[in-house]
């Protein structure tokens, strides 16, 4: 016979309830007592039978998590901490791509895979807060800047702030030609608009005048191509700030191809902290926003809307997470 929970609980000394509470991911349980019971889970071979769990509970022990684009950095970090938050639970994360569409963001919402899962955590891209008040009847955490005050419980930084803070950074080294690189145009572009902002109010306190360069996305070859276009218009600016790290890594490029060090001649500043910019050369300053935090909180929120905490049915909450610049040496002699 295989082992059940009343084998686990005799191996760890704690009750068969006990064992259930982990089993099923409960936080009210002691890190001791958790660690105790997973080593016997491990020790014994025990394999939790989720079809009887799933008839018991009503729950299936999946969730989902649905992102523009898995081959952003960013994205993919966020993407692997919430499989680790998730674990913590005994959750199972199913991940999804995007691409932005409408049409598959929409469905989505509208639950087509609400016989799979428990819950969905959602950075959208295409739809607004109108369109995303669809009833589902599949609870549902958003991440990411396309919607404030929606129909669910949201996670995001301040990027108004955050920008300002890149910007200032640049004011401060005595940078006076400073150039943004990630303007968009079109309404659903809100990190843009956000970041644009910050660079802006922080321009206009300082009594100057930014230079902007569109891109059609947050990739490296958008950027690089940026900054061609910002060098081969007159003065070069003597500091960019870049609405991704993956924009800033083109920047870069470009700048050293045309035999302009970084940061002597133009400093550079990202955003997203990700780990090519610890290892590029320079190595990148940037915005780190607390990615942990982000991950742990939609985790904990989608916990609570499934009845393991005190908000299962109160309004939807709106939850800013800090950042921080991080100075390296594209900004530092």
């Amino acid at each position: 016979m295989p082992p059940g929970l009343k084998d686990v609980a005799a191996r760890a000394g704690v009750s068969i309830k006990t064992v259930s509470n982990v089993v099923n991911g409960y936080v009210h349980v002691a890190p001791a007592t958790r660690a105790r019971v997973q080593a016997a889970i491990e020790a014994l071979g025990y394999v939790p039978n989720m079809a009887a769990r799933q008839l018991r509970s009503g729950r299936s022990g999946v969730i989902a998590l649905a992102v523009p684009e898995l081959q952003s950095p960013y994205f993919a970090e966020i993407a692997g901490l919430i499989v680790q938050a998730a674990e913590q639970r005994s959750w199972t994360v199913l991940i999804d791509q995007t691409d932005g569409q409408a049409e598959r963001e929409r469905n989505l919402v509208a639950g087509l895979r609400r016989h799979a899962i428990d819950g969905l955590i959602f950075s959208p891209l295409a739809l607004a807060g109108e369109e995303l008040a669809v009833e589902s009847g599949t609870p549902m955490v958003l991440l990411g800047e396309r919607v404030w005050h929606g129909p669910a419980d949201h996670v995001a930084i301040d990027n108004t702030a955050a920008s300002a803070d890149a910007t200032r950074h640049l004011t401060s080294l005595g940078r006076r030609r400073i150039a943004a690189i990630g303007v968009q145009d079109r309404p659903s572009a809100v990190t843009a608009h956000q970041r644009l902002a910050g660079f802006r109010s922080v321009l206009a306190e300082a009594g100057l005048q930014g230079r902007e360069a569109r891109v059609e996305s947050f990739h490296r070859a958008d950027g690089a191509a940026a900054m061609a276009r910002l060098l081969d218009e007159g003065e070069p600016p003597d500091a960019v700030f870049c609405f991704n790290d993956l924009l800033a890594l083109g920047a870069i490029r470009t700048l050293l191809e045309r035999g302009l060090s970084v940061p002597g001649d133009v400093a550079v500043i990202g955003f997203d902290d990700i780990e090519d910019g610890r290892f590029s050369t320079p190595t990148l300053s940037t915005i780190a926003p607390d990615a942990p935090r982000i991950a742990q909180l939609a985790v904990d929120l989608l916990a609570e809307r499934l009845g393991d905490g005190p908000a299962a049915g109160g309004a939807p909450r709106e939850l800013r997470v800090d950042h921080r610049l991080v100075v390296r040496e594209s900004t530092s002699a």
